[in-house]
């Protein structure tokens, strides 16, 4: 009876065991094919210690396959950021393309830009294996990787292409490479339709005509990549694409050469005939008047005929030929620019009650003149408006002579341009002015110039020729013929010319030097051959040599009416800037940077200003 019992009590402790360790050799079986060798788990189930040992042979031959899973499990165990999938299976799909039996076709993903190949036997069929070969290698492996990204739930997106991310460094800085890469691509679709034959209908022409014109739609006028839409760089591959077809079919290179050529020539062709348009008619603006300045010199003019005659007169007329006091001429038949002329002069001086000012103009602008002073006189300065076609110091027929220079711009052929060179006639009385243009501004004191000592000089200007330089940029023998026999006898080609604008002007040495008929005897000489170029500078030039005294280059600092690059301390540090040149500060065409110096100086606050709409 007990031995019974002992035996059932062995059979029933075996089963035990075998039901409890059974499930133990099972799971440590599976942990060796996912653990390496060297890491094997260790089990301590009620205090015994199972070690599952692997043969040689087996470690060998499941070595690979625990390293790829492990790494596969690694992956899995680590999370994905977002919006960086692993890149899925790539299928490639090869057939013949629509446009021409002799090519093929590549359509990657949907995403990706379709290539096209020439259709050769070789190199398709090898390109074929290569895709399926890689395509089963990976196939796999890819395949556990797209499970993974379900697992994860994370959305594939493909890497950026060399295009993309290339697009998108260039938006971060303002560049323009993409711009000119799209133009590019116009230009050689322009090249491709014009080598097709006249009246060419075919599939690839309308296809390059479409592409041109989504491109150049999609464009725009934007000049910098980062401003381009997406929309336009979607439409530069189709174009890539279509120019690639037209190289197959257009592949006659030296004929395209040619024909790039001709149309490089007939653009050049085109920029220099728009460059000389506009170059004329910056010079038509330039001798024109603005609508809103003619509308103020119509109201002036109107006023000043409606006034009494006794009230036409200016105040301090006692003090017009008083050589104790500082006397300004300016030449002009603009309003407002001989009222800036006056405004600048009489706030910038520390003495203004010693201020007279010669305002001398023709008969056509001396009503409106005249009448913008007596609505708007100086507090402390005296001015004198007089009117040159009134006075008997020019020649019956110096406007005949003037028109003798064969110009056509009528700022050269204009009598108050040369009634300069009658300064001592026009004032008799007077012993030392200084002479403006009307397009300068004042903006530092004068008064020191009448302290200056002229050294039997005539005129005191700022020199044009820069230190170091052989020849001058404003040189002698630009403006006058020196290939004259007479001219290069009496004059040197090199010598340093100076500028109009701002000039002190001894009218008592003028006088004694006769300066008036050597211009007058000059002048005659230029009517009878080409001595200079048209306007009153060269001949000043010649009237005055050797009569000049050089002044500091601060005093008068010039170039503001056609040249954008003069540097802001020197333009603050003068004591007269000058918008010589045509683009003038009351014209459209003025330098924008430079025309805040000039507004300080106008009234726009004026009713009649306001009322012409006269703006800054």
């Amino acid at each position: 009876m007990k031995q019974s019992r002992r035996w059932q009590r062995i059979l029933l402790l075996s089963l035990l065991s075998i039901s409890f360790f059974a499930p133990l050799i099972l799971v440590s079986n599976r942990l060796q094919s996912i653990t390496p060798v060297g890491q094997l788990p260790l089990l301590y189930p009620l205090g015994f210690v199972f070690v599952t040992f692997f043969s040689r042979r087996e470690s060998i031959e499941e070595l690979s396959n625990f390293r790829y899973r492990a790494r596969d499990l690694r992956l899995n165990a680590i999370e994905h950021e977002g919006g960086v999938g692993l890149k899925g299976p790539r299928h490639i799909l090869l057939k013949d393309a629509e446009f021409n039996e002799d090519s093929a076709v590549i359509h990657p993903n949907e995403n990706e830009k379709a290539v096209y190949f020439p259709k050769t036997d070789g190199n398709v069929l090898k390109f074929r294996e290569e895709s399926q070969r890689r395509t089963e290698i990976s196939d796999g492996k890819d395949q556990f990787l797209t499970v993974i990204q379900l697992a994860n739930k994370t959305d594939y997106k493909p890497p950026l292409s060399k295009f993309e991310k290339s697009t998108k460094a260039q938006r971060d800085g303002a560049t323009d490479v993409k711009i000119k890469e799209i133009r590019d691509k116009v230009i050689q679709a322009k090249a491709y339709l014009n080598f097709a034959p006249p009246g060419s209908n075919s599939q690839i022409v309308k296809e390059l005509r479409t592409r041109m014109r989504d491109l150049e739609r999609a464009v725009g006028d934007v000049t910098k990549d980062k401003d381009l839409s997406k929309g336009a760089l979607r439409r530069l591959k189709p174009m890539e694409a279509a120019l690639y077809k037209a190289s197959r079919v257009f592949n006659n290179c030296p004929a395209m050469a040619t024909k790039l050529r001709a149309m490089n020539y007939n653009t050049e062709e085109l920029a220099q005939t728009q460059k000389n348009q506009a170059t004329y008619l910056m010079h038509l603006a330039a001798r024109t008047t603005p609508k809103g300045q003619h509308c103020l010199s119509m109201r002036l003019t109107s006023e000043y005929f409606a006034l009494d005659p006794e009230k036409r007169q200016m105040p301090n007329q006692e003090n017009y030929n008083d050589p104790s006091l500082n006397h300004y001429v300016v030449f002009s038949d603009n309003v407002l620019a001989s009222a800036v002329v006056v405004n600048s002069t009489v706030a910038s001086s520390k003495d203004p009650e010693k201020i007279v000012f010669h305002v001398v103009t023709d008969s056509l602008n001396y009503p409106s003149i005249s009448m913008w002073f007596l609505l708007n006189i100086p507090t402390t300065a005296t001015i004198q408006i007089q009117n040159i076609d009134d006075m008997d110091v020019l020649p019956s027929d110096f406007n005949q002579l003037l028109m003798k220079q064969n110009s056509n711009d009528p700022r050269f052929i204009s009598t108050l341009n040369h009634a300069r060179f009658y300064l001592p006639d026009i004032f008799p009385g007077l012993n030392k002015v200084v002479l403006f243009d009307h397009d300068v501004v004042v903006q530092r004191d004068l008064s020191r110039l009448w302290s200056i000592d002229m050294k039997g000089k005539v005129v005191g200007a700022v020199e044009t020729c820069q230190e170091g330089e052989e020849v001058s940029l404003h040189s002698m023998s630009t403006f006058i013929n020196f290939s004259d026999a007479w001219v290069a006898g009496k004059f040197n080609p090199k010598a340093c010319t100076w500028a109009f604008g701002m000039n002190l002007v001894d009218l008592e040495e003028w006088r004694r030097r006769k300066l008036t008929s050597t211009y007058i005897k000059y002048f005659n000489l230029g009517t009878k051959r080409p001595l200079w170029k048209a306007g009153s500078l060269p001949i000043g030039w010649l009237t005055f040599y050797r009569q000049t005294l050089p002044l500091d280059k601060r005093c008068h600092v010039m170039g503001l009416g056609r040249e954008s690059d003069i540097k802001t301390v020197d333009i603050e540090q003068a004591a007269v800037i000058h918008y010589d040149g045509i683009m003038k500060p009351w014209l459209d065409i003025g330098i924008e940077k430079y025309k805040r110096y000039w507004n300080v100086h106008v009234p726009y606050y004026h009713s009649y200003l306001q009322q012409c709409n006269i703006q800054a």
